[in-house]
């Protein structure tokens, strides 16, 4: 992996341990010389994930379309900052530019934005890693989720292991490097009974 997309709250939350948590997720891509890929933004733990591998010398891109400019308050301090037509454009672009994708705490487009990354993958879009950095037990409700629907029969084990999840940023980042690329299985549970 050379640069990890990040998906996570343009709010930096309700409890200090998200931002330390960003900070720290900066701390290990830039230790180990990986550079960040994210939406562009200068606010909440977007811009702390920002600042920080900027005052750690590492690389940063960031990709935010022009209705959000403003609005999202677009992080002017970045030596790269892509400008796009669109939301789909923005997570197309930051997909190409990325080797894996890591969600940090966040809301719904934190959440949508993972999950369609993880949805590309069941589909062979790409087969790059994706991992949660589960914050104090944050993504503990949607893997919960995901466990349902693997018992519910929507969602298949294989598919729901491709989720990495660790409480610690090195620990994520080490399991991404690690992951071993496998032949996936069938997207389609059940495909012959009709």
């Amino acid at each position: 992996m050379q640069r990890v997309c990040v998906f996570c709250g343009s709010s930096p939350g309700a409890r200090p341990i998200y931002a330390e948590a960003a900070r720290q997720l900066a701390a290990a891509l830039a230790g180990r010389g990986l550079g960040l890929v994210y939406g562009g933004g200068n606010v909440g733990l977007m811009g702390i994930l920002a600042d920080e591998m900027l005052a750690r010398g590492a690389e940063v891109i960031g990709v935010i379309p022009e209705s959000l400019v403003g609005w999202e308050v677009a992080h002017t301090g970045l030596p790269d900052l892509r400008v796009v037509d669109s939301m789909h454009a923005r997570k197309a672009m930051m997909a190409d530019l990325a080797d894996g994708f890591v969600a940090l705490p966040g809301g719904l487009g934190t959440l949508e934005e993972f999950l369609e990354v993880l949805t590309w993958a069941q589909l062979r879009f790409h087969r790059k890693p994706t991992g949660l950095l589960d914050v104090d037990g944050y993504f503990a409700p949607l893997l919960a989720l995901l466990d349902h629907a693997v018992a519910e029969r929507f969602v298949r084990r294989e598919h729901r292991e491709m989720v990495l999840v660790a409480e610690d940023a090195g620990a994520l980042l080490e399991a991404m490097a690690a992951r071993p690329v496998r032949k996936e299985p069938e997207k389609w549970i059940d495909r012959d009974e009709r």
